[in-house]
Formats: C-alpha cells, structure tokens, sequence
C-alpha cells in the first residue's frame, strides 16, 4: 500500500521546502526508494532545489474558453451582447475575460462559437538524485489549482505504483486554501511546519484546524528557526500539548541553508556539519518513527 507524507504550512515562507529536500536526502541516504511530488503549482521550488531533469512534459487544461469560427459567423452581434463578462469584441474574443461559461455557444444559431480547452499549465515528470519528481506549473491569472494538484498527486501515485516503491514524499503549497486542500487529501501523514512569528502561530493555527478535519490524516509538527522568537516558539510548544500533537523537531535559524539554496542543494548535503542540518538528522529520526519508515 502506498503512503504519503505532505508537509504544508499556514504561510509562505516557513521553510518547509528546504526542510523536505534534506528529509529527502536523509531518507535516501538510508536507503529508502520513494517518489517526490511539488504540489505547489503556482510556484514550485523543489524542482529548483533538487535540481530535477525533465523527462515528459503535458498540457493541462483547467477550464474552457470560447472560439468563434469566421467563416460561420453571421455578424448577428447576438453573443457580444450576451456576454457578461465583455469579452467580446468585433466578433472575436479575449481569451483574458472569457470565462467559458457558454451562453454564446448556447446562442448562436449558426453555431460559429464552440468551447475549446483553455491552456492553464504544464504536468512535468522530472527525475531527481533522490528519485522521480512530478509537479506542474499553472499559468498566470488561470484557475483550479485544486484540480491541478490532484492530477500532481495522482501522477506521482501512478509512478510509484509502477515502480514498485511505497512512499510518497509531498511538498504541499502554503496557506489553508483549495491547492491545501487538494494536497492533503487522501494523504496518511502531514507535517506542519511551524514559524515562530505572532503572524505564523495564528497561521499555524488555521493550518492545524483545516489538517483535523481530515480524520485519516496524522498530523505532526517542526518548528522552523525556532530561536528567532523563542516566546512564539514556546506558544508553538503548549498548543501543541493542548491539542495532542506531536513535536517531532525543532530547527535553529542558520545562514548555511540560504547558501545551500542558493547552490540548489539541500542544507543536510551542502553542509552536513552545520548545526540545522543536525537538528534536521534529529526531526528525520523522530519522523521515520512516527511514519513507520524506520
């Protein structure tokens, strides 16, 4: 059976993508055979910074968007005259304020105007040092990221069925919202990653209260630069034993990781001595016993 871990986080910014990649790196390290997934869609980073290689490439499309065959159409203005969103002018249309709702497919008598697929993204199967990496990247101002990250996720389940592995390690976007939502689905263990701000614990928080809803979920939580405020940090810590959570790691603030971002590598490999990389050694143990993996 196949299990998932996602790591999410309420806000941009926590760092939880530095620490997946080094989670990443420890659980080759020990062996393990995985697939990785960046359900981040509107922007990836963990293809950046495990540097992947493309191997397939596939449109996506979220929605629909009009068309208007020259050649059918009778000047009849009927469909620019109908369209609530303006997106309709001199018999052609703006594919930036269409929104494929249909009424001048469904008016036009001569049947000049049908809907098309919209392009809305690409679907990238990439490989990594580590193992394959599937994610995707949604195009400006387009919509349903949700549907988007579901076709991430059920890719990367693909791809790990076929290959034989058990596990799936997912980078999911920031925030509570429906890309969130669509990541946490149906997954088995979510890591919360944690910043010690006034803004990141009322995030935090928001994040927790979204992940419990999901009753197969189990939930876990990392502290990212903990000692930048260690009385936010200490907040973290209570709530956590309030509600039964468990603390599977702190993590210090360290230069070294921009640095190791920087070069496009984990912190863990980048420099394997420095004092969050140790940190991170000590969270991958705490997280291997919690997921089962060791």
């Amino acid at each position: 059976m196949v299990r998932e871990l996602v790591v999410v986080s309420g806000k941009g910014g926590t760092g939880k993508t530095s620490i997946i990649a080094s989670l990443v790196a420890l659980a080759s390290s020990d062996g393990l055979e995985f697939t990785l997934a960046d359900c981040d869609v509107e922007a990836s980073n963990l293809p950046l910074l495990l540097n992947s290689e493309i191997k397939n490439e596939e449109d996506f499309s979220g929605s629909k968007v009009a068309s208007i065959n020259p050649e059918k159409c009778t000047r009849c203005m009927i469909c620019e005259e109908n369209c609530r969103f303006n997106a309709i002018k001199e018999f052609k249309v703006d594919e930036l304020l269409c929104e494929g709702c249909g009424v001048c497919v469904h008016l036009c008598s001569a049947e000049a105007v049908k809907l098309k697929n919209r392009d809305s993204g690409r679907l990238y199967t990439s490989e990594t040092g580590y193992g394959p990496l599937i994610y995707a990247r949604l195009n400006p101002g387009e919509t349903n990221s949700g549907k988007l990250v579901a076709l991430v996720r059920r890719k990367a389940r693909q791809i790990t069925t076929k290959g034989g592995n058990q596990f799936i390690f997912s980078d999911g976007p920031p925030g509570i919202g429906c890309p969130v939502i669509s990541s946490i689905t149906g997954a088995n263990f979510a890591l919360l990653v944690a910043e010690p701000t006034v803004s990141g614990l009322h995030d935090f928080r928001r994040i927790f209260e979204l992940v419990r809803h999901f009753k197969e979920v189990k939930p876990m939580v990392a502290v990212n630069m903990w000692d930048v405020n260690p009385k936010v940090s200490v907040e973290i810590s209570d709530f956590c034993s309030k509600e039964d959570l468990e603390l599977v790691g702190k993590v210090s603030f360290d230069g070294t990781v921009a640095k190791a971002a920087a070069n496009r590598k984990p912190v863990i490999e980048y420099a394997p001595g420095c004092k969050a990389s140790e940190e991170l050694r000590r969270l991958w143990d705490r997280v291997k016993s919690f997921t089962g993996l060791g």
